[in-house]
């Protein structure tokens, strides 16, 4: 199944013209010709069967045959706020994996131990929008600038559980233990130095629960793929 992504789609289109650039792709990379069937989504949920009917290299034309509203819908949300690594090969790897997984939204936070500071959210978009095609996600999450934690955690109103997972020794819960279905989640994770007291005392402050992931010390993307997974196997 190819899976094509093009945000104005609309489920009440019958015809449809594909751009330029996912048209050349159709007809020249994968030759693609009239009566061939394609899927396409809006990234909004929406999945449609489109058989096509003008195999236009510059302008392709399909006729939609099937629409599903909410393919794969899934009954919780997850927005994870991870620290930039120094590798952005690594968090791209994270992002990538994650939307496998099912992410809805990524916040790169900066914290006090950050070694990278900046980060390319066009980049990031790319690497997500990959992803979901390759998985045949017919959500496409959300990619928010980076933003300095403190900032992030003072403009904060998010209304479902919220953790900090860190390193610092001190009381905390198992992630897994206390996570609840069906439900909205946000979780911070550090940077490769960890959050410094401060912040994980700022997070506490505002609502954030102290949580692990295990008797394991994890690298950044690790830790925040290891969140991701134990938010879709509570929610098997």
């Amino acid at each position: 199944m190819q899976l094509f992504h093009i945000p104005e789609f609309d489920k009440n289109n019958t015809d449809l013209i594909i751009s330029k650039e996912e048209s050349k792709h159709i007809v020249r990379v994968l030759r693609l010709k009239n009566g061939d069937f394609i899927h396409i989504t809006n990234g909004k949920g929406v999945l449609a069967k489109a058989e096509i009917i003008d195999d236009n290299k510059n302008a392709c034309k399909v006729r939609i045959v099937e629409v599903i509203d909410g393919h794969e819908k899934r009954d919780y949300y997850v927005h994870m706020a991870v620290a930039p690594t120094k590798n952005n090969d690594r968090y791209e790897w994270f992002i990538e994996k994650a939307t496998e997984f099912g992410l809805d939204e990524i916040t790169p936070i900066i914290c006090n131990h950050s070694e990278r500071k900046t980060i390319k959210t066009e980049r990031l978009n790319k690497v997500i929008l990959s992803a979901a095609k390759q998985s045949l996600k017919a959500y496409i999450p959300k990619v928010n600038e980076a933003v300095k934690l403190d900032v992030f955690l003072n403009s904060d109103s998010f209304d479902g559980q919220k953790f900090v997972a860190h390193c610092i020794k001190e009381d905390k819960k198992s992630l897994k233990s206390e996570l609840k279905p069906n439900n909205k989640y946000l979780i911070l994770i550090g940077p490769e130095g960890d959050f410094s007291k401060s912040e994980v005392d700022l997070a506490i402050s505002k609502g954030f629960t102290p949580v692990t992931l295990g008797n394991f010390r994890l690298r950044t993307e690790t830790a925040a793929l290891a969140a991701v997974h134990s938010i879709a196997f509570v929610n098997e």
